[in-house]
């Protein structure tokens, strides 16, 4: 299942790949696919499904809120991963990455979970809570699975422990661009390029380095991509042209419009 995020980078042929990322039944559960549809119409490379959770802790206001709503209109893990099903038959080559919380998949058994997602057409999870010195038993479900591992790194994670998340991630290695919580910025500190030389550093061959938190424009992207990024990642940017446009077909049209400026900066 993985192979779909590796022959993506390899198609990309060195060119940084885009990732967006989009929270499973927000605004409603029908919306969801049909937002996929137009990020990657705009050009995303690879989808984040978000699936809630009631204490997101990695997550800045824009992404909590949106997740909130979503418990609120009864989404559960079962009905993200319909949702996921749904994108799959429409997209039978992309990759598609669940992002959520260690819970969820204990809550379900570890590997009941898994190969539920896998049947719905997942590639593999990114669990922001889970440090990979306590993953041994995620990684050996995910590998009977056939799933990418996605773990994180900060910006201050030491050059040791970026090896060992490199070496642990499948898919890609998930960098952290600043300190925090996600949520669009207006600007990112020097020590971000270092982070990400560093990264690149210890990734070296073995996996690509995707930087995300706070990239919100082409020029954010830019200045990922030139310090080394293989991919970026965009989530508040789009939950927050979700939350304020003013009809379904209004917001559709400009998410298009958002990851195709996205994607030309990859270029």
């Amino acid at each position: 299942m993985q192979d779909r995020i590796a022959a993506t980078f390899q198609m990309l042929q060195g060119k940084c790949a885009l990732a967006c990322y989009v929270v499973a039944g927000y605004p409603d559960v029908k919306a969801t696919a049909d937002i996929v549809d137009a990020l990657v119409a705009g050009g995303a490379d690879i989808i984040e499904l978000g699936i809630p959770f009631s204490d997101p802790i990695a997550d800045g206001p824009t992404i909590q809120q949106a997740s909130h709503q979503a418990l609120e209109a009864g989404v559960t893990p079962e009905k993200a991963l319909a949702i996921a099903k749904a994108v799959r038959k429409r997209h039978p080559a992309l990759p598609l990455l669940a992002m959520t919380y260690s819970n969820i998949l204990v809550h379900a058994g570890m590997d009941n979970f898994m190969k539920r997602a896998g049947d719905c057409g997942i590639d593999g999870f990114i669990l922001p809570d889970l440090p990979v010195e306590e993953a041994a038993d995620y990684i050996a479900s995910a590998k009977k699975h056939g799933m990418a591992t996605v773990f994180l790194a900060s910006p201050n994670t030491s050059d040791d422990r970026l090896r060992n998340i490199a070496t642990k991630s499948s898919g890609f290695m998930y960098l952290v661009s600043v300190y925090g919580i996600t949520g669009a910025r207006r600007t990112f500190e020097g020590y971000t390029a270092g982070a990400i030389k560093r990264a690149k550093d210890a990734a070296g061959s073995k996996i690509p380095v995707g930087v995300g938190f706070g990239i919100s424009t082409p020029a954010h992207a830019k200045f990922m991509i030139g310090a080394g990024a293989d991919a970026i990642i965009v989530g508040s940017a789009i939950v927050d042209r979700i939350a304020r446009a003013k009809n379904r077909r209004a917001m559709l049209a400009e998410l298009r419009v958002f990851a195709a400026s996205l994607k030309r900066a990859c270029r």
